[in-house]
């Protein structure tokens, strides 16, 4: 029975990548890969080869069974998003469930995400916080907001430039324009910038300076 080991990738520096990492990346059998363009690139800067297949959110449900079937009949094979940890808001978590269920082992290598940064440069408490992932884009952000507006621990979600204005504002209108606030944008990348303050003081600075990259919101608790 094959492996399936979860490869996180750099999400800014491809400085970031582990020793441990380039070495799994070298031995798997079979890469899975979000994108296999934006895979390649990597493989290529680090001069590894190795065959590669996609396995995104548009297919994975589509070829799952298929996907299981090749990762059972591999010694090892590695799965990568675009950036970061797979299967933390990226693919990868249907087929944990199916190899798991399928017998096959699963394995998870450390390393970059977006979200354990943003937390310990905010400024705000990270002993306790919760992990929203992607709000909605349309139905249930206001439902999901209105439960943090009690909630003590420290919320982080992630957010992309054309919507972040959006969810400022909303999150003012649900927590009101006191609450603390970071929103940390291009984390690892040369543009790395967090901007703390409320959330009152986050939309009128991002009025001022659109949006460019992908953004980390962490609100303070109640």
């Amino acid at each position: 029975m094959g492996k399936l080991i979860l490869i996180p990738t750099p999400i800014g520096n491809l400085g970031d990548i582990t020793l441990r990492a380039l070495e799994t990346l070298k031995q798997v059998d079979l890469l899975l890969a979000e994108d296999t363009r934006v895979t390649q690139k990597l493989l290529r800067h680090f001069d590894i080869s190795v065959p590669l297949r996609s396995f995104h959110s548009h297919n994975e449900h589509a070829v799952l069974n298929q996907t299981v079937e090749l990762i059972a009949n591999n010694e090892l094979t590695g799965i990568v998003s675009d950036a970061g940890t797979p299967s933390i808001s990226d693919p990868g978590f249907l087929l944990v469930r199916a190899c798991i269920e399928a017998g096959v082992l699963v394995e998870c290598l450390p390393g970059p995400n977006a979200v354990l940064p943003a937390l310990a440069i905010s400024g705000l408490p990270t002993d306790r916080f919760i992990f929203e992932g992607f709000l909605p884009p349309k139905k249930g952000r206001q439902k999901r907001m209105e439960q943090w507006i009690h909630e003590p621990r420290t919320v982080a979600l992630y957010e992309g430039p054309h919507r972040l204005l959006k969810t400022l504002n909303q999150l003012v209108e649900v927590l009101g324009p006191d609450r603390k606030v970071a929103v940390v944008k291009e984390i690892s990348k040369l543009h790395e910038t967090a901007i703390r303050g409320t959330l009152a003081e986050a939309v009128a600075y991002f009025e001022g300076t659109p949006p460019k990259g992908e953004f980390v919101i962490v609100i303070g608790g109640c």
